[in-house]
């Protein structure tokens, strides 16, 4: 296992399972069968943000129950795409959708709860796309970087709140978001409050 999770060519294969929903996304346009393209491609983009933020809020929890440090290498790829399907999120609304309609959008963010806490979560990602390089973590000093980097919790919070207000009727799936990612961050709870604790055996610092 930690051959095949240090391997180059492992790293490959899961930056182009990343690009898959892409690639079906366009894929989907391209077969000019969609109802309504502008939707399916917000709200598939949506779901992958999410989807992206979660699993990289799962690597820690993953690599300190099955005891394989080596996932870490893939939480900055998956944290980035999270980004980038947020950027194709925001470029689709404000591009296909309000047809770069400034004011309008202004209004929107304004008037709508469930787009200013979209627009707050994307927000949030800028800094962390910024910082995620080992010359950021150099610049900045491990653990403020490490404190900068926690606004993911907010991030993803926002991200599925976003979700939870935007649903009129069938909430199922941002139930489903907000449970995984409410034992994402319990996990990190506990594992602090274990590492705080003077009975308690040494927990690495949850991220």
């Amino acid at each position: 296992m930690k051959r095949l999770l240090l391997s180059r060519w492992t790293k490959v294969v899961v930056f182009l399972l990343c690009l898959v929903p892409l690639a079906d996304l366009g894929w989907q346009v391209y077969k000019g069968t969609l109802a309504n393209p502008v939707e399916y491609i917000t709200h598939t983009t949506g779901d992958w943000i999410i989807r992206f933020l979660l699993i990289t809020l799962s690597i820690t929890p993953l690599r300190m129950v099955l005891n394989q440090p080596q996932l870490t290498r893939f939480r900055r790829m998956f944290g980035l795409f999270a980004f980038f399907y947020g950027l194709l999120h925001f470029t689709t609304w404000f591009w296909l959708d309000k047809a770069l309609d400034f004011q309008e959008m202004g209004k929107d963010v304004l008037k709508r709860p469930f787009i200013t806490a979209g627009m707050t979560g994307l927000a949030l990602m800028i800094p962390l796309a910024i910082t995620s390089t080992a010359g950021w973590v150099r610049r900045l000093g491990f653990n403020r970087w490490q404190a900068l980097h926690r606004l993911v919790y907010v991030s993803a919070t926002a991200g599925v709140i976003h979700y939870y207000w935007l649903v009129k009727s069938d909430i199922r799936l941002p139930l489903m978001y907000a449970a995984i990612l409410a034992v994402l961050l319990g996990y990190r709870v506990v594992a602090r409050l274990r590492k705080g604790s003077p009975l308690a055996p040494r927990v690495e610092a949850a991220r």
